[in-house]
């Protein structure tokens, strides 16, 4: 099992990041793709047709984001944790911290992370 930890920039302030975290319409605007997402604790969600999947932990409105990843008959969660941060020059710092990350999926979840979820969200914000 590995952990991955990064900060992103995003230009857009914490509130529009956490609604396009959180959000299934939002989610579609930048995925392209249909999303089962709720802020309610203990509620499962869905993303990219199914590729990511889980169990929503925690929201703190426009600040933190914490989610139980599904990777099959693993035995420790894999947790990860989105805090969300004004950034002195304008928009919002991500802090994202994803723990025990099963050793085979490890560097297609890294390439995820800076691929097809943050650097999507990087276009969708610069875009609007």
């Amino acid at each position: 099992m590995k952990n991955y930890k990064k900060y992103y920039i995003l230009p857009a302030p914490p509130e529009e990041v956490y609604l396009g975290l959180t959000v299934p319409t939002t989610i579609l605007l930048w995925t392209g793709e249909n999303a089962v997402m709720s802020t309610e604790p203990g509620s499962e969600f869905s993303m990219w047709g199914g590729s990511i999947e889980g169990k929503n932990i925690e929201f703190i409105e426009s600040k933190k984001i914490v989610q139980e990843w599904y990777f099959g008959e693993q035995e420790e969660q894999s947790i990860v944790t989105i805090i969300l941060h004004e950034d002195k020059k304008g928009g919002t710092s991500v802090e994202l911290r994803h723990t025990n990350i099963p050793d085979e999926a490890y560097d297609d979840i890294v390439e995820g992370w800076n691929g097809a979820y943050f650097g999507a969200l990087q276009e969708f914000y610069e875009e609007e």
